[in-house]
């Protein structure tokens, strides 16, 4: 290559620039940064690739799509379809958790652009035998690419198309056989590469379908007024299990500090006998590294962890990067913290609430790689007591570099490790979390309550490019959180936002028991913290208590588990109702998933009135799977059992939130 052309087109792996590659590849999706992060995948997924692909003039043109394990040297590729307006789209499995890349080859088909022209003069009814000898010698050429056994029958291809009778000439070139072998062995020579080698971070299954379930484990001594222990924990698993949970998500585990410490609804002073806020961690038996000791020992712990796995649950460990005053890094690691003028060390802040029983860590130390590198042991240690997955404790407040590099070299040991970030903070913020590595995030849906806030904010998750990296975890109610919507106690309503959140979203959780209980009261009007918050106080649940939605919850956590189509979250189609005369039109609130495979498709209905029966007339988008509007179909409403007939696209749907408040039909198309 003329040196003028070095240092405009330098080489692309195996490939170098050449002016005869005419084929443009362009706006990628998924492309993250410019390629600067991995888009995400789970074990045992597809991925669906898109691009602009075109040529000039109006030549064929072939794409593939290439994919291989980071690592690996061997590209395993396939073809991709044009969706029209120069737009291509592909897809690729993959297998177990780890880092893969891809990219995409494209180029012109010579041999499909001359059998469209030929096809063309044919309906012409024009002279082709110059046209069938033009052929010969493609097909000619394509013989010197293949294997021996192809390259005798594309050589036999040629003698018949250099025929003296055009008729057997022009048979042999429309035979679909030689547009096989021809394709089977394309032409490379001029084939445009994409220029980079994109990445794709595949995650365990859980990353992206898991339904969570938050306990205290303090609050679950076999005798009243005892403390929990991990021991207790375990005859849990059975009920958490027949219930549908696949993760347990613990709250901090740790030595709780002494100093500050903070009492029932979090007054500012405890009692003797009050245990304080977990998440104030660590005092002279130890900090994040070590467990309470009326919980048990790091033993019992990861006997706890062995258990629920075998019952088909993963524990997930809540992170918390703060301290108490009395954790021992405050001593040993003084550099790490910010300290005042007066030498007191500065505690958490957020005029004018004060968190004086937390220290946040200073993040702009002097001495930030040693803090780095303990923050990540800590991951390391639990890793090693067979955690798996971890819940991030406000990771917007410390700084984004640590969590890229602390996640990146975590799963480059333990490709299976799941991180969920609790953010609620600004869009910017929570995406960039995911974007650096989170498998999961928090979401808005706790406030997104109208049909016009959920219909919009999902949408917004599953367009790109936030599809592609941010994978949002839709919980009803945390410890923190006790919706006004929630503060009613309208056992209705608690099964309308579990309706929503399980269904919405392939990945949603629950704090319980205070969710299956109905627990509405709040610790004062306007706030949404919880009244006799289990944060601060150890609780004793009655389980059975009258009202409860556990048969509610085990239902829809089946049916969630039976249909793929409720397994992601990114296949979601909103659906058109017309209210009744006497109904509120934004009240009746539809929405249709449908598996990858197409074969598993379901309809979820909700009224979103606690109250009041709403019916309507619902347009079924029957479009979507290539029907005419006027097609039968059946549906099965997976709630109830009930199966209907609907005739053609528009069908009257009533909900009387008293008897259930949603419909979820599996639709049998026929």
């Amino acid at each position: 290559m003329n040196n003028s052309f070095q240092h405009a087109y330098p080489q692309f792996g195996n490939y170098k620039f050449d002016g005869r590659q005419r084929v443009v590849i362009e706006n990628v999706s998924p492309e993250l940064d410019g390629g600067k992060y991995p888009a995400k995948g789970v074990e045992d997924g597809r991925v669906a690739v898109e691009a602009d692909i075109y040529v000039d003039g109006a030549d064929t043109i072939t794409a593939e799509l290439c994919c291989r394990p980071a690592g690996s040297t061997e590209w395993k590729r396939s073809l991709m379809e044009s969706m029209g307006n120069d737009r291509w789209t592909g897809a690729f499995n993959v297998g177990l958790p780890g880092l893969y890349e891809y990219t995409i080859e494209a180029q012109v088909d010579h041999f499909q652009t001359w059998k469209k022209g030929l096809i063309k003069k044919i309906d012409a009814e024009q002279n082709v035998s110059l046209d069938l000898q033009t052929g010969a010698l493609l097909v000619e050429k394509g013989a010197a690419r293949a294997n021996k056994a192809d390259a005798q029958k594309l050589t036999r291809f040629v003698t018949q198309l250099c025929a003296d009778d055009t008729v057997k000439a022009t048979t042999a070139a429309l035979d679909e056989q030689l547009s096989i072998l021809m394709d089977r062995n394309p032409d490379t020579t001029c084939q445009t590469t994409y220029d980079k080698v994109l990445s794709l971070t595949v995650e365990q299954k859980k990353a992206g379908c898991s339904a969570w379930y938050e306990l205290f484990p303090r609050s679950w001594a076999s005798e009243p007024g005892k403390h929990g222990t991990f021991n207790d924990c375990q005859r849990l698993l059975p009920m958490v299990a027949g219930m549908g949970f696949d993760v347990i998500y613990l709250p901090p585990i740790h030595p709780i500090g002494y100093t500050k410490r903070k009492g029932k609804n979090n007054a500012l002073v405890a009692a003797p006998d009050e245990p304080g806020s977990c998440w104030a961690i660590g005092n002279r038996d130890g900090g994040h590294k070590a467990v309470h000791p009326e919980l048990g020992t790091i033993e019992e712990f990861a006997a706890f962890v062995t258990a629920a796995e075998e019952t088909g649950i993963s524990v997930a460990l809540d992170i918390a990067f703060q301290c108490s005053p009395d954790h021992p890094y405050v001593q040993e690691h003084p550099q790490w913290f910010t300290w005042r003028p007066d030498g007191t060390v500065q505690f958490a802040e957020n005029p004018p609430k004060r968190y004086e029983d937390i220290l946040p860590i200073n993040f702009e130390s002097d001495d930030w790689q040693n803090l780095w590198i303990e923050l990540k042991s800590i991951f390391l240690f639990w890793i090693s007591k067979g955690v798996k997955i971890f819940r991030v404790d406000n990771p917007h407040t410390k700084a984004f570099l640590f969590w890229e590099w602390a996640i990146a070299s975590i799963r480059e040991e333990h490709p299976e490790t799941v991180f969920l970030a609790e953010a609620f903070t600004r869009p910017k913020l929570m995406a960039r979390l995911a974007k650096i590595g989170y498998s999961q995030s928090y979401s808005y849906f706790t406030w997104r309550n109208t049909k016009q806030e959920l219909q919009e904010y999902v949408t917004e998750l599953t367009s790109s490019p936030l599809k592609h990296f941010m994978r949002a975890n839709f919980w009803p109610n945390t410890p923190d959180i006790l919706h006004e919507e929630l503060q009613k106690g309208e056992r209705e309503k608690f099964i309308i936002r579990l309706v929503l959140a399980s269904t919405l979203s392939a990945n949603y959780g629950m704090y319980g028991p205070a969710y299956e209980l109905c627990e509405h009261l709040p610790v004062a009007e306007g706030k949404e913290e919880y009244l006799n918050s289990e944060k601060y106080e150890i609780r004793n649940w009655d389980l059975d208590r009258p009202g409860n939605i556990r048969a509610e919850i085990t239902r829809i956590n089946r049916i969630r588990k039976e249909n793929p189509a409720l397994q992601q979250s990114n296949n979601i189609t909103f659906v058109h109702i017309d209210a009744s005369p006497g109904n509120e039109h934004d009240k009746l609130m539809a929405y249709v998933k449908q598996s990858d495979d197409g074969r598993n498709i379901i309809l979820t209905v909700v009224n979103l009135d606690q109250s009041r029966t709403q019916n309507g007339w619902l347009r079924f988008p029957l479009e979507l799977f290539g029907l005419s509007h006027l097609h039968q179909f059946t549906v099965e409403d997976l709630l109830t059992g009930n199966h209907y007939d609907w005739n053609g696209e528009w069908n009257f749907v009533q909900i009387n939130p008293r008897a259930m408040p949603a419909h979820i039909f599996r639709i049998t198309l026929g």
